[in-house]
C-alpha cells in the first residue's frame, strides 16, 4: 500500500493527509483567533502554539497499522487498539527539543481518551505491556508508508513555519518508539503539577481537539468580532435612525479599560452600555494578543438568552454572526425557523437544519455567543469532551447580565470561573439594575485587576411603582378577591408566586373572571412553554398597546420576558428576586407609578426538617429582611435609588455577612474542587455528576406522548429526529429523576403524570405518587 491510499475516516471517505492538512489548518487559525496568553509561554518557554500545531498535525498519524485501515474499509469490525498511541512512535523523527516533545506527545495521546480512569484509559490499555505486545498488537504497520509518511510530515510542517528536525531517518520503528514516548508520557504526568502546568495542559489538550472537530465537521471559525472597534459608530448610526444618543453611563462605560461593574435601572440601555464596553476590551485584546476576542453575553433563563440572541443579531444586521449556547439551541434555531403550518417534510427539514447550526456553535464557530454562565463552566471538567471550552474562553470578553447575588453557592462557582478567565487574559462586567455593593466587594476581591464600577444617573427618573403590603398570603381569598377587582376593572394584571403549586391553585381561581388568563412556570413540555411565552409577549410586550388580561407565573417571569403590567401581586421573596418582578410592571415608566404588591409568605421547615423557607422556596432569614425593609415604605412611592440601598441594607446585615462568607467558601470550593488542574489527564467523570447536579435537571417524557415521542425519533436523520422529540420533554430538577422511570430503548424519563397545556405537570401516578404533590417540582 501507499500512503495515497491510507484513510482517516470512511464515511464519507478523507485521506488521511487531507485530515491531517485540515486539521493542521483548523490548529493555525485557532492560533490566530486565540493570540498569544502571556502566562502559558510563561510555562512552556514559547513552544506551546508550536506544540498545539506539531499534536493537530501529527495526531492520526498512527491510523496506518493494517488494522485500523481494515476497520474502515469494513474488512472486520473494530480494531481494538487506539490510533493516537500509534501516532506517538512518529514524533521522535521530527521533534529533537525533549520539551517540545513532550507536549507533543502530551496533545497527541490525549485528544480522545484520558490517561487515566473514564472510557478506555490508556494507561490501564498500554502503560503495563511489553515490548513484544505492543508489536503484536498494533502491527504491522506497513514499512514503506511510514517513512513516506514522515516525509510527508516533515515537508508539511516545514511549510507551516513548525520547528522540527532537519533530518528524517530512512527507516522509522514507529511502535517501539512509540512505546518509549509513551512511557516517557506517563513519567512526565505521573506526579501533581502546579497549576500553570495543568492549566497549560488542559488548554493544549483543548486545542488540539477543538482543530480535530473543526476539521473532522469541514468547519470554520470565525475570524472577525463584530462587536469590536467598528461597533460604536454602528449603535450610533442605530440610535440616530430612532432620535436617540449614547447616555452618559453608556459612553463612560465604552471608556472602560479593564473589569466592570455596571449599576443601571431597567430601561435606561443597560445593555448598550455592556456591548460598548465589550467592543472596547475586543479592540484592546486584539491589539494585545493579535487574536480575535470572543464576546460572550451571558443571561440567568433560556427565554431571555434567545430574546437577546435575536436582539443581536437585528443590531448586527446578520443572526449567523451569533451563536446561541444552552442546552436547548437547537430547539431555539427549529422554532425560529418553522411556521406553525408547516408539515411533517418541512419540520424535518427545518429540524436537520437547525441541529447543523446548534453543531456549528458547538464547534466554536461564532465569535458573538449568548447563552447561561453554566455553559461555559462547563470548561472546568476538562477532558477531551470539554478542554475545548477552555481554550475558546482564552483572551475573551465576559458580560454577565442580571447576576443573582442571592443564590451564594452558585455566584461562588461564577467568580471562581471569572478569576479563571482572567488568568486567561479575559476581561468581565456584571451588568444589573440591583448590583448591591456586597457584590461589588465581592468582585474587587476575587479578581486581580481594577474593577470600575460605572452607576446610570437616576437623577429626574420618575418613580415607576407605588408600595403596597399585605399581611395575608398571595392565596388567601382575600388577596384573590382584591386581585379580581383589578381584572375586573380592565387592568393587565402578574400575579408571582413562589412555588408551582400555589401558581396552580391561583391560576384555577382566577382565569375564570376573565377572557384572557395564561399561566406560566418550568413544569410545562418544551413546546407548550415556548407557544405561552409566545403569545404573552406578543399581548402584554413592552411597548405594545395596553390590553387587558392575566399572567400567573413563578420565578420564570423575573428576568425572562420583556413584558410590562399595569399592576402586580406577589408572593414575597428576598428583595432582589422582588425588584425583578417589579421591573415587569410599568417597566419604561411611561405610566404613573403603578401598584407593586407584596403579600407575606408562608414559612415552614422542608420535608426533612432543619430551618425554614419561605413557600418552600427561599431561605427566610433573606426574605424576613427583605419584609422588614419594605414594611418602613408601605404606602409610598418607590425610587430607583431607595431600592439600591435597600439591598445594601440586607447584605450590610449579620445574614449579609455570613452569606458574604458564604460566597467566598463556595468560590474556594469550587476553585480547589474544579480548577486545579494537579493531574490534567485523569478522568473528571465523577466531577461531571457532581456538576450536573448542581447545574442541571433532568427531564422527562410524559407516559401519554410515550408513542408521540419515539415517532419523532425515526423522522429522518437522527439528530433532527431527536430535536423533534425534545419538542415533548418536561424539565425536571435533578433530584426528581426517581419520580421517573428511565426508558432505555428510547434513551429517556418517563412520567406517568396528569398533563394539561394550560396548567402544566399535575399528579403523578405510580410509584411515585406517595412521595410527590401537584405543582412541588420548583
Amino acid at each position: 500500500m501507499e500512503l495515497r491510499e491510507m484513510l482517516a475516516k470512511s464515511s464519507p471517505e478523507e485521506s488521511l493527509t487531507a485530515h491531517l492538512s485540515a486539521t493542521l489548518d483548523g490548529a493555525l487559525a485557532l492560533r490566530r483567533r486565540v493570540g498569544e496568553i502571556s502566562f502559558v509561554d510563561q510555562v512552556t518557554g514559547g513552544r506551546f502554539w508550536a506544540a498545539v500545531c506539531l499534536a493537530a498535525l501529527c495526531h492520526d498519524a498512527g491510523k496506518i497499522p493494517d488494522g485500523f485501515q481494515n476497520m474502515l474499509k469494513g474488512l472486520v469490525r473494530s480494531w481494538g487498539e487506539r490510533h493516537e498511541i500509534v501516532s506517538l512512535g512518529f514524533l521522535p523523527g521530527l521533534v529533537t527539543d525533549e520539551r517540545l516533545l513532550m507536549w507533543v506527545a502530551t496533545g497527541v495521546a490525549t485528544h480522545h481518551r484520558s490517561l487515566e480512569g473514564g472510557r478506555g484509559p490508556l494507561i490501564k490499555a498500554y502503560g503495563g505491556a511489553s515490548d513484544e505486545e505492543w508489536r503484536s498488537r498494533l502491527r504491522p504497520v506497513p514499512e514503506n508508508v511510514a517513512v513516506e509518511l514522515t516525509g510527508w510530515l516533515a515537508r508539511t510542517a516545514r511549510e507551516a513555519g513548525l520547528p522540527i528536525t532537519a533530518h528524517v531517518p530512512g527507516e522509522v520503528d514507529v511502535i517501539g518508539e512509540a512505546r518509549r514516548v509513551f512511557s516517557e508520557l506517563l513519567d512526565a504526568w505521573e506526579l501533581p503539577v502546579p497549576p500553570d502546568e495543568g492549566l497549560v495542559a488542559v488548554l493544549l489538550q483543548g486545542a488540539v481537539t477543538l482543530a480535530d472537530h473543526v476539521s473532522s465537521a469541514h468547519g470554520t471559525l470565525h475570524t472577525r468580532q463584530p462587536v469590536g472597534a467598528g461597533f460604536r459608530p454602528l449603535l450610533e448610526q442605530v440610535f440616530a435612525g430612532r432620535g436617540q444618543v449614547l447616555r452618559p453611563h453608556q459612553t463612560e462605560a465604552a471608556s472602560v479599560r479593564g473589569h466592570l461593574l455596571l449599576r443601571a435601572p431597567t430601561g435606561s440601555g443597560k445593555t448598550e452600555g455592556g456591548l460598548l464596553w465589550a467592543a472596547t476590551q475586543a479592540a484592546e485584546i486584539t491589539h494585545r494578543t493579535g487574536g480575535v476576542p470572543r464576546v460572550f453575553f451571558t443571561l440567568p433563563y433560556l427565554a431571555s438568552i434567545n430574546a437577546m440572541a435575536v436582539r443581536l443579531g437585528s443590531l448586527l444586521g446578520d443572526d449567523t454572526l451569533v451563536g446561541v449556547m444552552h442546552s436547548r439551541a437547537a430547539s431555539y434555531h427549529l422554532a425560529a425557523a418553522i411556521c406553525p403550518e408547516d408539515g411533517d417534510d418541512e419540520q424535518a427539514v427545518a429540524a436537520r437544519k437547525a441541529v447543523s447550526r446548534a453543531a456549528a456553535t458547538r464547534l466554536f464557530r461564532e465569535t458573538v455567543r449568548v447563552g447561561t454562565p453554566y455553559q461555559i463552566l462547563r470548561g472546568v471538567l476538562a477532558g477531551p469532551a470539554h478542554s475545548s471550552t477552555v481554550i475558546d474562553a482564552a483572551n475573551s470578553v465576559f458580560v454577565l447580565d442580571e447576576l443573582h447575588a442571592y443564590d451564594p453557592r452558585r455566584l461562588g462557582y461564577i467568580l471562581a470561573a471569572a478569576r479563571l478567565w482572567e488568568r486567561l487574559g479575559g476581561r468581565v462586567a456584571v451588568l444589573s439594575a440591583t448590583l448591591p455593593d456586597a457584590l461589588a466587594r465581592l468582585f474587587r476581591q476575587v479578581l486581580d485587576h481594577d474593577v470600575r464600577l460605572v452607576e446610570a444617573s437616576t437623577s429626574g427618573t420618575p418613580p415607576r411603582h407605588r408600595l403596597g403590603l399585605r399581611e395575608h398570603r398571595l392565596t388567601d381569598p382575600e388577596s384573590i378577591g382584591e386581585i379580581k377587582r383589578r381584572l375586573a376593572g380592565g387592568e393587565s394584571v402578574l400575579v408571582v408566586a413562589n412555588n408551582v403549586a400555589d401558581a396552580q391553585g391561583l391560576f384555577a381561581e382566577l382565569a375564570p373572571v376573565t377572557d384572557v388568563a395564561f399561566l406560566l412556570h418550568s413544569r410545562f413540555r418544551r413546546m407548550d412553554r415556548s407557544a405561552l411565552e409566545q403569545v404573552i409577549g406578543e399581548r402584554f410586550g413592552v411597548g405594545r398597546p395596553r390590553q387587558l388580561g392575566l399572567v400567573v407565573a413563578t420565578q420564570v417571569v423575573e428576568v425572562s420576558l420583556d413584558v410590562d403590567f399595569d399592576c402586580l401581586f406577589t408572593s414575597a421573596a428576598p428583595l432582589e428576586a422582588l425588584l425583578q418582578r417589579f421591573g415587569r410592571v410599568n417597566r419604561i415608566g411611561s405610566r404613573p407609578p403603578a401598584d407593586v404588591v407584596v403579600h407575606a409568605a408562608s414559612f415552614a421547615p422542608r420535608r426533612k426538617g432543619g430551618e425554614e423557607y419561605a413557600d418552600g422556596v427561599y431561605p427566610r432569614p433573606a426574605v424576613d429582611l427583605g419584609w422588614h425593609i419594605l414594611t418602613r415604605h408601605d404606602g409610598k412611592e418607590v425610587d430607583e435609588a431607595d431600592a439600591r440601598l435597600w439591598l445594601d441594607e440586607v447584605y450590610g446585615s449579620a445574614w449579609g455577612q455570613e452569606w458574604y462568607d458564604d460566597v467566598l467558601r463556595h468560590q474556594q470550593e469550587f476553585t480547589e474542587a474544579f480548577l486545579g488542574f494537579a493531574h490534567p489527564f485523569v478522568s473528571r467523570d465523577e466531577l461531571t455528576e457532581r456538576f450536573d447536579e448542581l447545574f442541571d435537571g433532568t427531564e422527562a417524557v410524559l407516559e401519554r406522548d410515550r408513542d408521540a415521542y419515539e415517532a419523532d425519533l425515526t423522522t429522518g436523520h437522527k439528530a433532527a429526529g431527536r430535536l423533534l422529540a425534545e419538542r415533548y420533554l418536561i424539565p425536571m430538577p435533578h433530584w426528581a429523576a426517581p419520580l421517573t422511570t428511565w426508558e432505555k430503548r428510547l434513551g429517556v424519563r418517563v412520567v406517568d403524570a396528569d398533563y394539561d397545556e394550560r396548567l402544566g405537570l399535575g399528579e403523578i401516578h405510580g410509584r411515585a405518587f406517595q412521595n410527590y404533590q401537584a405543582g412541588e417540582v420548583l
